[in-house]
């Protein structure tokens, strides 16, 4: 296959959307460009931004003068998304659709069923998660198609490789789901790669050469992002091979529902304390609207470093509000303080965050982590990998059985406060307690980080770049059906065997032992697959029975494995498994005499299935 002309990354944002690209045909070595986003930003006008907001504003019935939404590529725009439907959907807060990464990822919903705006009155527009996001990557494309492709169809985004971003922590469906809102959008070539690793390729892009002088071999650099809906956290270990440093991604966090959106509640609340000052309590509605004003105020003040407070503003109800609107102001110094006191807290490294929620009965929504201290959770992520950081770093000049990483990247608009990437840095230092301290490696972009490092490994993958080795992000397995009586209306229990371990390195196979199973083969079969980010001891071969909880079904195969005069029957096979270099799981069925062999295809970056 001709490779495409642009390898583009794009970052699918809870809060923010970003497409970088790098044109292959502009010379040996293609810089690093920013899309710039064509969007509404007012009615009837459409302005390019560096970033597309991750906002859908679903306008009721003569709610917008007709053409205010219009964009070039579509002139009959009902909705919008970016800019203008981020700040004017704030004053109609159950017409706007935001965190729909954060609702693609919930294990407790229909992420396919039509339930956002979440609180939206009944009749009213309504999209699912996975719509929300189709939307957003939908506009990339048409803006794309628009500016740079023009009328060349080869330079169109479809025809291009695209890397796309998830949270490290996203489960095996939650990326299913990301692919799939990405197809929906004509979006083919897609490979999935893990936020943190993106901020670090993006980070070794910016910093040239020179990253070599800022880590050293038996570092381990922890990638801290926390943006505006979840708080990820990887460990990326550098070590040594014939005289190269060498990278690896060794650790992941798990999905912690923690970010930006927390702390605009906390800054929504501190607000409403400031109107039942003044005797104004605000209604349910009216809290959903300061929430949105408190996110703008909060980005408005981390972007301009010289403002000391921006204000919010709240709809009124009833005839007694002049104007119609409640105004208020948020100042620098209580938002810092309000995220530092409440979001990063100083705590000990063995700290534990709280788990469980206090009250039996919750409303349905989000499962925003029980706890909003993000050092905490930090504290719990690098004590369960203690033991990987002592090995890494065991001997190591002045930092000899170090359990603390030697340097930080931090990432995420969260970080865009100088003062809680000091907090951060500060309380880890406090951990360390070695001569080396904790480095800071600066020089991110955070805003657009994770989409110029997703654009740089879409080079890596070519064979030009630094490429960090992280091995599968979880283990995989392959469903086997017990082999038990039929009793009715009770399907024989489904076992899952590991074929895949916990970081299992691109481009290595093996043999899975023990017993052989039965295949059919010459009709129709569905063969199904389950991923675990938890169970990380588990070794190939390995057989779990009650697996509920810990491990996730993903989508299963449905193929119909040739073998011409054996319709039907069961052949005796053992398993061989392989994950390619470019992130497919290879599952080998062979048979006992070696003479025939089938193959199933999982993609465990994307979810892409082939069988022949």
């Amino acid at each position: 296959m001709t490779a495409s002309r642009f390898v583009v990354g794009i970052d699918l944002g809870t809060t923010n959307c970003a497409l970088a690209y790098f044109d292959t045909g502009a010379g040996d070595e293609p810089k690093l460009q920013h899309f710039q986003i064509p969007q509404v930003v007012q009615p009837g006008a459409a302005e390019p931004r560096s970033l597309l907001p991750s906002f859908l504003y679903l306008p009721g019935p003569n709610e917008q003068p007709a053409g205010a939404l219009n964009l070039p590529w579509a002139p009959n725009r009902d909705y919008s998304v970016g800019e203008f439907a981020r700040n004017f959907g704030s004053q109609v807060p159950t017409r706007l659709v935001s965190s729909a990464k954060s609702w693609l990822c919930h294990p407790g919903i229909d992420r396919r069923e039509q339930i956002l705006p979440w609180k939206a009155p009944e009749g009213g527009r309504k999209v699912s998660p996975v719509e929300a996001s189709t939307m957003y990557l939908r506009h990339l494309a048409d803006a794309w198609n628009q500016h740079i492709a023009k009328d060349v169809t080869d330079h169109r985004l479809e025809n291009q490789e695209i890397v796309l971003t998830v949270p490290a922590s996203f489960d095996p469906m939650a990326r299913e789901l990301t692919v799939e809102a990405a197809r929906a959008a004509g979006l083919e070539k897609i490979t999935l790669l893990e936020e943190p690793q993106a901020a670090f390729y993006s980070w070794i892009d910016q910093s040239h050469d020179k990253w070599r002088d800022h880590v050293e071999v038996g570092d381990v650099v922890l990638v801290c992002d926390v943006g505006g809906g979840t708080s990820d956290f990887s460990l990326i270990a550098i070590s040594e091979e014939t005289g190269q440093l060498v990278l690896t991604r060794v650790a992941v966090g798990e999905h912690i529902l923690l970010g930006g959106d927390n702390m605009d509640l906390a800054l929504a609340h501190h607000a409403a304390q400031a109107f039942a000052a003044k005797g104004v309590k605000l209604d349910a509605g009216q809290m959903q609207m300061l929430w949105h004003s408190c996110r703008q105020a909060k980005e408005t003040l981390l972007s301009k470093a010289d403002l000391e407070s921006a204000p919010v503003t709240v709809l009124g109800r009833g005839s007694r509000v002049i104007g119609g609107t409640l105004k208020s102001d948020v100042t620098r110094a209580d938002m810092e303080k309000i995220m530092l006191d409440g979001f990063f807290p100083q705590c000990p490294p063995n700290a534990v965050p709280q788990r469980q929620r206090t009250v039996g009965l919750q409303e349905i929504g989000l499962p925003y982590a029980a706890d909003p201290a993000v050092s905490k959770h930090l504290a719990f992520f690098l004590s369960r990998n203690e033991e990987l950081l002592q090995q890494q770093t065991t001997g190591k000049k002045k930092r000899k059985k170090a359990n603390q990483p030697a340097a930080v990247l931090f990432n995420g608009g969260v970080f865009k406060a100088g003062v809680l990437r000091s907090r951060m840095l500060d309380i880890l230092n406090k951990w360390n307690k070695t001569e080396a301290g904790v480095r800071d490696l600066e020089g991110a972009d955070l805003d657009r980080a994770v989409a110029g490092g997703a654009a740089y490994y879409g080079l890596v993958r070519r064979g030009k770049g630094i490429r960090i080795r992280g091995g599968t992000a979880q283990s995989y397995y392959i469903g086997i059906e017990s082999s038990l009586p039929a009793v009715p209306g009770a399907p024989p229990p489904l076992k899952a065997l590991c074929v895949v371990p916990y970081g299992m390195e691109e481009g290595t196979e093996t043999d899975v032992p023990g017993q052989e199973f039965g295949l059919i083969v010459g009709e129709p079969a569905e063969f199904r697959f389950l991923g675990s980010a938890q169970r990380r001891s588990d070794t190939v071969g390995t057989m779990v029975e009650e697996w509920q909880g810990q491990i996730d079904e993903m989508s299963p195969v449905a193929a119909t494995l040739e073998a011409p005069g054996k319709e039907g029957r069961m052949v005796p096979v053992h398993l061989h498994t392989k994950v390619t270099e470019v992130g497919t799981l290879e599952l080998w069925c062979i048979s006992r005499d070696g003479r025939e062999k089938w193959k199933l295809e999982y993609n465990v970056r994307g979810t892409e299935t082939v069988e022949e």
